[in-house]
């Protein structure tokens, strides 16, 4: 079994390439300048979201050099700490939605405390897949069609995030403490 996920996984990329490429050629795409036009196209869009991008690794830099993220952990320690959320993992919650390299290097730094076994890495490690990047994700998106006022996808985005950060914590307590 482990033989046949080794040997999917490794063909799965070169066969949907394949079939991205045997689909156009059957109806009839000049292949070549479709894929000059869209590398065209993304550079574009990657001009057009770079200002949002740069402001959000601004605002990712001063929060971590200015110690607000300290802070702000010592201020969500209790009430969260009530629920269930351990207190260590609150830097990787509050940085998740920020930044994946930045929450990345929280979990790095989590994993390397607390073992990647412990209740709480492991909460870490679910926390990390199961929520988004919400604000890169948006400047990418938004940024690229020119989208300025974000109306709802804040607060809906920041309701699913904590969601994750519950569904995170009350799935590996059942999981593993069951």
């Amino acid at each position: 079994m482990i033989r046949l996920l080794t040997t999917f996984s490794v063909a799965a990329i070169p066969i949907m390439i394949s079939i991205v490429l045997i689909h156009g050629l059957i109806k009839g795409v000049n292949l070549y300048d479709a894929f000059v036009e869209g590398a065209g196209e993304g550079f574009k869009a990657a001009v057009r979201i770079m200002p949002y991008l740069i402001a959000i690794f601004l605002a990712i830099g001063f929060m971590r050099r200015s110690g607000a993220m300290e802070l702000l952990v010592k201020a969500m320690t209790m009430p969260l700490s009530f629920i269930g959320i351990p207190s260590e993992v609150l830097p990787l919650a509050i940085m998740r939605p920020i930044s994946g390299s930045g929450s990345l290097g929280v979990l790095k730094d989590i994993l390397t405390h607390y073992g990647p076994d412990s209740f709480v890495g492991r909460v870490a490690s679910t926390m990390m897949g199961s929520a988004e990047t919400i604000f890169y994700t948006m400047a990418v998106y938004f940024g690229a069609v020119g989208i300025k006022y974000a109306r709802h996808t804040v607060p809906a985005a920041l309701i699913s995030h904590f969601a994750a950060v519950i569904a995170s914590v009350v799935i590996c307590r059942i999981i593993f403490f069951s």
